[in-house]
């Protein structure tokens, strides 16, 4: 994984629990990829120690562990890279083809379909999970639902469904 990442996941922790310390954040992380990761000292201390020399987390001894917390600067930092990565529509740069070289993919469309196959499992086992999920008022699944939908539109559906239903393959309304 990249360090950077070690670092970004930590500040959003302190960011939205308070104050991490090592242990806790590699088996935060750990928690969160379920288990297929668990970053040992050698990448979560000198990532945190990059925070604390930008100034962007403050450590403090606490008994035998230091714990470290988000400063104002990295409140900011975090703004900064959220507003660049995520903010407006962007997604920031897809790296999915440079990924699927290094996994040794035998083309392009077997890694995107492998990795929409382990999104959609994913998916399911939150969904599991926190059956009761909802974004923006509405459950999940039905967001889940119209996405899927949508997609199938965008991909075809429509004159697939067109031949089933008796309407004329091939003519799109």
């Amino acid at each position: 994984m990249p360090p950077r990442l070690v670092g970004l996941y930590a500040l959003t922790c302190m960011e939205r629990d308070g104050a991490v310390y090592g242990y806790s954040l590699a088996s935060r992380i750990a928690e969160r990829t379920s288990g297929a990761w668990r970053p040992g000292p050698g990448a979560i201390y000198p990532a945190l120690q990059r925070l604390t020399d930008r100034g962007l987390a403050r450590a403090r001894g606490v008994g035998r562990r230091r714990e470290y917390r988000i400063t104002p600067e990295g409140r900011q930092f975090l703004r900064k890279v959220r507003r660049e990565r995520f903010g407006q529509g962007r997604a920031g740069p897809d790296l999915s083809l440079l990924w699927a070289d290094i996994a040794g993919a035998p083309d392009d469309s077997t890694f995107f379909l492998q990795r929409l196959r382990r999104n959609l499992d994913s998916l399911e086992a939150h969904l599991s999970r926190v059956p009761a999920a909802q974004l923006g008022g509405r459950p999940l699944r039905e967001h889940v639902l119209a996405e899927l939908r949508a997609a199938e539109e965008r991909l075809g559906g429509r004159s697939a469904r067109a031949g089933r239903t008796g309407g004329r393959p091939g003519v799109h309304r």
